[in-house]
């Protein structure tokens, strides 16, 4: 009976034992520490922070995993939990009551993950934090108010992040610093307040004076990691350290011009400058008549135009050159002069004036059409359904409402559509487009023939294998030099709108043509290459539309 009895008490202790043994997740490690139970899991495949953790846990240590986030909620059941480690992760994501129910927690490690940002404001929950590591991140900003809740912190590491300007503030309204800087208030038995801010892209314009002026008053109690902080930016300071470095004071752009007033004739080059001073370095932007037509930074409307130039001419001083070749009546107007800083922003109006061309024209000008007495800008604006959106701008140098006349003629076609286009309408639907044709639309003042400049040409193409494939040729194309449109019957068109020669288009688009390709009368230039990626197309004077596919499938025909 003894013996029976004593059985009982060691299965008794035996199953005690075991349910004291408190849970740990598989892959991971548990163990008793000085300062209470550890979790750690390394290199573990954790998608997320487990929501069945122990209370009894003083330390979690999760690294190398893919983490991508700490959402609320996450350590509901970790009231005593003292040091969370989730160093290397992927964590990008801190939810604003992420550390709600850890008023315990005295260490925060988030090094080498991917946070740009974090809820300052969060550790209102975590009174009692004393070492908040967050080197090798993206965080970029820095809030006047981002240190207020951090009231007991000793250790704070910023180092390696993407900080390029902090204001002073932030650590002027830092209660751990302040409590440091008072006189006489048992400063001498605060332990050091260590702060690392070095390996970052620090931009040393006016906005980092006060940083610098901080980190140069920096003495004891208060200790910088590296005090050799260096400037990233802008170029003509970049590799100086901080207490080498001159700062300017801040102020938002002046603005002046050679001339505010200036007059031209038809035909003829100008440029308008515009000089700003400011510091940090203002960006320069312009507005002008007509900017949705005539952007002068690229090909638009036939013209080939000189982009907008910024250069720097000297410290915090920039200057924009816009260029605008052969005037047009329509280009006058003002032009308005734009420079921005994080201070403020400034305007100038430049006003120009374009004169009617004279019987003889300067030495340097450039003479242009008289185009029927209109300017008149037409191009293809997008697909639609049944084929393409013809759209122009048309500006007549009467003030009568003028009407116009819409011709449009393709290599298929026996006769010429024309279209008589009322007052007030410059949009118009081209339907019902063959495949494999090339088509002309001219716009002109009506009863007058159209003239070069006032005309587009499109080419459709053939079935390029699915709406998938052709959407895609869609997108590649229309960044590169011309507009390619998918049409119902299959295939693509092509649109341009600038004038080149003969040999260039055909070197660009029909290096697998079989005979010299006859050049459409308005092709654009392009970059060399834009097309090895798609088939060739080229018109061979018949109307055909030649690819090459179709010329290695004749020429297996001609070698059986």
């Amino acid at each position: 009976m003894a013996s029976v009895f004593h059985h009982f008490l060691l299965v008794l202790v035996f199953l005690d034992t075991h349910a004291a043994q408190p849970f740990c997740l598989p892959g991971c490690t548990c163990s008793e520490e000085s300062f209470g139970r550890t979790l750690q899991c390394i290199s573990v495949s954790l998608g997320k922070i487990p929501g069945n953790l122990s209370e009894e846990f003083k330390q979690v240590r999760i690294e190398n995993s893919p983490l991508f986030e700490m959402p609320q909620g996450s350590f509901i059941n970790m009231s005593t939990l003292e040091y969370l480690w989730l160093n290397f992760n992927n964590i990008s994501v801190i939810h604003l009551g992420a550390l709600e129910h850890l008023p315990e927690l005295r260490e925060l490690r988030l090094e080498g993950n991917r946070l740009r940002s974090v809820p300052w404001t969060a550790f209102r929950a975590t009174p009692l934090l004393r070492v908040l590591d967050l080197k090798r991140n993206k965080i970029d900003a820095l809030p006047e108010l981002a240190l207020q809740f951090l009231v007991s912190l000793t250790y704070l590491d910023l180092s390696s992040n993407r900080l390029t300007v902090v204001s002073r503030s932030v650590f002027l309204n830092w209660p751990a610093y302040l409590k440091r800087r008072q006189p006489d208030c048992g400063a001498g038995i605060l332990s050091s307040l260590v702060v690392a801010l070095h390996d970052n892209p620090w931009v040393c314009d006016c906005r980092l004076r006060g940083l610098v002026q901080f980190v140069k008053s920096i003495t004891l109690p208060v200790i910088l990691v590296n005090s050799y902080l260096i400037c990233r930016g802008p170029l003509s300071k970049a590799g100086q350290l901080f207490h080498e470095t001159e700062f300017s004071t801040c102020m938002k752009p002046q603005i002046s011009t050679p001339s505010a007033n200036v007059t031209i004739r038809v035909g003829q080059n100008v440029t308008l400058r515009c000089l700003a001073q400011a510091s940090p370095s203002p960006s320069i932007a312009w507005t002008y008549p007509l900017s949705m037509w005539r952007e002068f930074d690229g090909l638009l409307g036939g013209k080939h135009l000189t982009p907008v130039l910024t250069s720097s001419t000297g410290e915090d001083t920039a200057l924009s050159e816009l260029a605008i070749p052969a005037a047009h009546l329509v280009d006058s107007g003002n032009y308005t002069c734009m420079a921005s800083n994080s201070i403020g922003k400034s305007t100038l109006v430049i006003s120009l004036h374009v004169q009617p061309a004279q019987a003889l024209h300067a030495p340097d000008s450039l003479s242009i059409p008289s185009e029927g007495n209109a300017y008149i800008d037409l191009r293809v604006v997008k697909q639609t359904v049944h084929g393409i959106l013809l759209e122009w701008l048309a500006v007549a140098d009467t003030s009568e409402e003028e009407w116009f006349t819409l011709h449009i003629a393709s290599d298929e076609a026996f006769r010429k559509e024309v279209v008589h286009i009322g007052p007030g309408i410059n949009t118009y639907a081209v339907d019902n487009l063959l495949p494999g044709t090339k088509y002309k639309a001219c716009l002109s003042l009506e009863d007058q023939p159209p003239h070069q400049g006032q005309c587009v040409v499109f080419v459709t193409g053939r079935d390029g294998g699915g709406l998938e494939a052709r959407e895609r040729l869609l997108h590649v194309t229309v960044v590169l030099c011309v507009v390619l449109l998918a049409v119902p019957v299959g295939a693509y068109a092509w649109a341009a709108q600038g004038p080149c020669s003969c040999s260039k288009w055909v070197l660009c688009y029909c290096l697998h043509c079989r005979k010299a390709p006859s050049c459409p009368p308005a092709a654009l230039q392009c970059r060399d290459g834009s097309f090895r990626e798609h088939p060739a197309v080229c018109d061979d004077g018949e109307g055909h539309i030649d690819t090459e596919g179709d010329k290695e499938k004749e020429g297996m025909e001609e070698n059986s």
